[in-house]
C-alpha cells in the first residue's frame, strides 16, 4: 500500500543531507524498580525483542523509484520484513555511568542519519547510567513525527501505575481508548481540492498583511536576525547537553512577574545567549530573533506526520536588565502570536508552508550559512504529562527533546514539561559551537537571576 507524504511533511526529506540528518529524538531517564532483580533489563529488552506488532509510523519504509523523489510516498511493511534487531539496541555506558557519559553516548547516535532503506526509526536500551538508572533513547525522522506527536508515542508505552508490568516498546503504538488511529484518512480528491482552496485565501492574506500598528515594533521579521556564531556552516556531529528544574519554580516567576510560562523559559534561554556571546565578544547590538514551532495537534491525535506552525519572536538580548528583558520577551511573542490567532484551522497548513518555503530553500540550495538567516535559533517547548508514568514499574525520572540542525542554525533548544519538571535539551553543532555547554549552565543562572530581581530568594528564606 502507497502512501503519498504531504508537502510539509516531505520537506524534511529533501532538506535532508549528509550532515544535515533531518530527525528528531528523545531520551527519557529511568530509576530501576525497588524491587528489580539483577537480570531486569535484560528481561525487559526480551520482552521488547518478542513484540513483533509494528503500528505506524514504524512500518513506514520510503518507496524507492524515479517518480518517488518528487512525489515521496510510504510503503506499509508486514512484520516479517521489518529487521527489529537493527532498529532496537541494548547497550551500556562505561564507568561510572554520569551524565558526561550518556551525554556523549547520545551525542554520537545523534549524528548519524537514518537508514532511508529501512523504516525511519530506532530505540536504543542504554543500561550502567548510575544510581540504579537506565535510559531510552528513541530516534524518528521528522517526516513522519513532530515534537508534540513523539512525546505522545513515546508515552504510550508507559502508565501511571507503578505496578503494571505489561508494558509496550514504542513502536507496538499502544493508544487511549479513544484516540484516532495514526493510519492517515485521506478525504475524497473533489472535497480535499475544495477544501484547500478555500483555505489558501486567509493563508495569504495573513502573510502579506503588515503588523498591526500596536504591535510594529515587538514583530520579529524573517531574515531579520543579525549573523551570530550559531548561523555559520555546521558539520554532522552533534553535542548534547541537559537541564532540569522545578517547574514550580518557572510557574512562580511567570506568576509574580505577570507573564506566561513560555515568555519565562524564553527569558532563560535570553539571558544565557546573552552571557554566551558578550564572554565570546560577538553579541550584537540588536536582538536575536527564535524560530518557535507551535503545535496545532489535538488532543488523542497520535496521526503520523507533522502538525505544526511557527512563529518569530525577538529575545531582546540587547536588553541588559533581565526583568525588562522578560517584560520585552512577552511582548514579542504576544505580536508573535497574532497572525495565527486569527486564521481558520484549515488554512494553518497553508500558512506555515508559506512562511517557511524560503528557509526551506535556502537549506535545500546550500545557501544557509552563507546568507543572513530567517533566524538565529529554534525554542521549542513541548508540554509533557503533568502526572508520573512507569514503564515495567521503572519510573521516568526525566525526559528530554533532542533536535535537528541546519547549516545556518547551529543551536537548538527545547523543553518538555513533566511530573513537576521543567526539561531542557540543547543540541548544537560539535565543531561549530564551543563549549556548548556552558549555555546549558547559563539558563539555570538566568532564571536565578530573575528570582533575586522579583524578591523569590527572600520570599523562599522568609
Amino acid at each position: 500500500m502507497s502512501i503519498l507524504i504531504k508537502p510539509n511533511d516531505a520537506a524534511w526529506l529533501f532538506m535532508e543531507q549528509r550532515e544535515m540528518p533531518t530527525h528528531i529524538g528523545c531520551l527519557a531517564i529511568f530509576s530501576l524498580p525497588p524491587d528489580a532483580p539483577s537480570d531486569y533489563l535484560l528481561q525487559l529488552a526480551a520482552r521488547f525483542r518478542a513484540t513483533r506488532i509494528f503500528a505506524p509510523p514504524f512500518n513506514y519504509r520510503l518507496q524507492r523509484g524515479a517518480l518517488r523523489k518528487l512525489l515521496p510516498a510510504w510503503e506499509e511493511l508486514t512484520p516479517d520484513r521489518i529487521d527489529l534487531d537493527y532498529h532496537f539496541r541494548h547497550s551500556a555506558l562505561p564507568q561510572p555511568g554520569g551524565e558526561r557519559e550518556l551525554g556523549t553516548l547520545i551525542s554520537r547516535l545523534h549524528s548519524y542519519p537514518l537508514d532511508r532503506r529501512r523504516p525511519l526509526w530506532e530505540v536504543h536500551l542504554i543500561e550502567g547510567l548510575e544510581n540504579r538508572r537506565f535510559a531510552l533513547y528513541t530516534k524518528m525522522h521528522h517526516s513522519q513525527v513532530d515534537g508534540v506527536g513523539g512525546s505522545r508515542m513515546i508515552q504510550g508505552s508507559m502508565t501511571p501505575d507503578p505496578q503494571a508490568r505489561n508494558c509496550a516498546p514504542p513502536w507496538e503504538g499502544r493508544r487511549a481508548e479513544g484516540e484516532r488511529s495514526a493510519r492517515p484518512q485521506a478525504p475524497p480528491l473533489k472535497q480535499l481540492l475544495r477544501e484547500q482552496v478555500q483555505a489558501l485565501v486567509p493563508a495569504v492574506k495573513t502573510l502579506v498583511s503588515a503588523p498591526a500598528q500596536e504591535h510594529e515594533d515587538e514583530t520579529a521579521r524573517a531574515f531579520a536576525a543579525p549573523m551570530t556564531p550559531f548561523n555559520g556552516r555546521i558539520l554532522g556531529k552533534r553535542r548534547f547537553a541537559t537541564q532540569h528544574y522545578e517547574l514550580d519554580r518557572i510557574k512562580r516567576v511567570a506568576r509574580i512577574a505577570g507573564v506566561t510560562l513560555n515568555d519565562v523559559f524564553m527569558a532563560m534561554c535570553s539571558g544565557a545567549l546573552r552571557r554566551y556571546l558578550g564572554e565570546l565578544g560577538q553579541l550584537p547590538e540588536v536582538s536575536l530573533t527564535a524560530g518557535m514551532p507551535v503545535s496545532v495537534r489535538p488532543a488523542g491525535d497520535q496521526a503520523v506526520g507533522n502538525a505544526i506552525s511557527f512563529i518569530m519572536a525577538q529575545l531582546h538580548t540587547e536588553i541588559a536588565d533581565p526583568l525588562e528583558r522578560l517584560k520585552a520577551c512577552h511582548a514579542s511573542a504576544q505580536a508573535a502570536k497574532q497572525p495565527l490567532l486569527q486564521l481558520p484551522k484549515a488554512a494553518i497548513n497553508h500558512y506555515t508552508m508559506m512562511l517557511m518555503t524560503p528557509q526551506m530553500l535556502q537549506v535545500s540550495l546550500g545557501l544557509g550559512g552563507y546568507t543572513r538567516p530567517m533566524y538565529n535559533l529554534i525554542i521549542s517547548n513541548v508540554p509533557g504529562p503533568s502526572e508520573t508514568l512507569y514503564l515495567n514499574g521503572a519510573r521516568l525520572e526525566q525526559i528530554y527533546p533532542i533536535s535537528l540542525l541546519f547549516n545556518g542554525q547551529a543551536l537548538n533548544i527545547s523543553v518538555v514539561s513533566y511530573a513537576g519538571s521543567f526539561c531542557l535539551g540543547f543540541t548544537g553543532c560539535r565543531d561549530s559551537l564551543p563549549k556548548m555547554q556552558k549555555i546549558a549552565v547559563y539558563t539555570g543562572e538566568a532564571l536565578e537571576e530573575l528570582e533575586r530581581v522579583l524578591g523569590i530568594g527572600a520570599e523562599r528564606a522568609a
